[in-house]
């Protein structure tokens, strides 16, 4: 599809096909419809993307998308336990905790997981800045909210090995069966996962 079409048409449906899920045909489709957009919808998205790279930055303390000050929402926020941490991936991770309206402490965000295929390890993550943390907040309990897959599984396990010796408790959220699975199709790992995680009525 390269080169097919001319100018700033090509131009932009290689810059759209350059974003993470969207191919060649997806690109495509955006562009066109890009272009029948009036033009002020199209000013609008422009700006917000502009405005986006130039007023948002990652929070100071826990490295979550702060689009105000130094510190995000979360940071800010008083009311939440400063004793407790959860560690996720991606800033996207802690909406999904959120929207379960059981967690109250704070956050601290990766910005991805261990993988030595990528050719990412434990250096290129936030884990000095999170145990700078441990050292200058009183934290005394960390949870692992990582991904319960491969590279989650190794980045949970390197980070509990750095982090007991310190004295502090370190847990990892259970992960097993979904709410409304059958037991006939679950995987042996998940179905595993799920016994060992198993507690009282």
């Amino acid at each position: 599809m390269a080169g097919v079409y001319e100018g700033p048409v090509q131009v932009l449906i290689d810059e759209l096909g350059r974003l993470p899920g969207v191919g060649p045909k997806s690109a495509q489709r955006i562009a066109f419809h890009l272009l029948k957009l009036a033009p002020e919808d199209a000013r609008r998205l422009a700006d917000a993307i502009v405005e986006v790279k130039d007023k948002v930055t990652w929070c100071t303390r826990c490295y979550n998308i702060a689009a105000e000050g130094d510190l995000c929402g979360f940071c800010r926020d008083e009311r939440r336990d400063p004793a407790l941490v959860c560690v996720v991936e991606e800033p996207r991770d802690i909406v999904a905790i959120e929207r379960t309206a059981e967690f109250r402490g704070r956050y601290h965000v990766l910005q991805g997981a261990i993988s030595p295929i990528e050719g990412i390890g434990p250096e290129h993550l936030r884990v000095r800045e999170l145990l700078v943390r441990i050292g200058d907040e009183g934290i005394e309990e960390v949870i692992l909210a990582t991904n319960p897959n491969i590279e989650g599984e190794a980045t949970a396990m390197y980070l509990a090995n750095l982090l007991k010796p310190l004295g502090l408790k370190v847990t990892r959220i259970a992960s097993g069966l979904p709410v409304g699975g059958d037991l006939e199709y679950a995987d042996e790992v998940t179905l595993g996962r799920a016994l060992e995680g198993r507690r009282e009525l």
